[in-house]
């Protein structure tokens, strides 16, 4: 039987309460990710990266299904991506974005004008070849 702490809780309703709503945005950022297209994890030889704004996405589930679209805004606090042309018309006349949330996309091109995330993306696969070869903590 492996050692816990027993100060943290492992009830089912407490763990969602800490993990899902009451987390850090540093910790609600890495939690929006969204699997890459197939020709996308060819190429670059990750599953699945973090949406960032200027990402173009298509649109897997839902009523908006098959909607290819840029990336405008991504909500960490609420853990939704907002994509260009989903939009409705409030009663008032106004135009909205509708809240996606990005499971439920797919990364079809990246916005690599960010020289750290084309490190992270280096630094990931490198990872990626390492598990592949078998190595890792104490040659398992």
């Amino acid at each position: 039987m492996g050692r816990y702490d027993r100060a943290v809780t492992s009830q089912p309703r407490k763990v969602r309460k800490r993990q899902v709503y009451r987390a850090p945005l540093h910790v609600k950022s890495k939690q929006l990710v969204a699997p890459l297209s197939d020709e996308l994890r060819r190429e670059l030889g990750v599953k699945r990266l973090r949406v960032r704004t200027n990402d173009t996405v298509l649109i897997v589930r839902g009523s908006f299904k098959g909607h290819e679209g840029r990336v405008v805004k991504v909500d960490v606090k609420k853990g939704r991506i907002y994509v260009e042309g989903v939009t409705r018309v409030r009663s008032d006349g106004r135009e909205v974005h509708i809240p996606i949330h990005p499971s439920k996309v797919v990364i079809t091109k990246l916005d690599l004008s960010d020289e750290l995330r084309k490190r992270i993306i280096e630094r990931r696969k490198a990872g990626v070849k390492i598990e592949a070869t078998g190595g890792g903590v104490g040659g398992q």
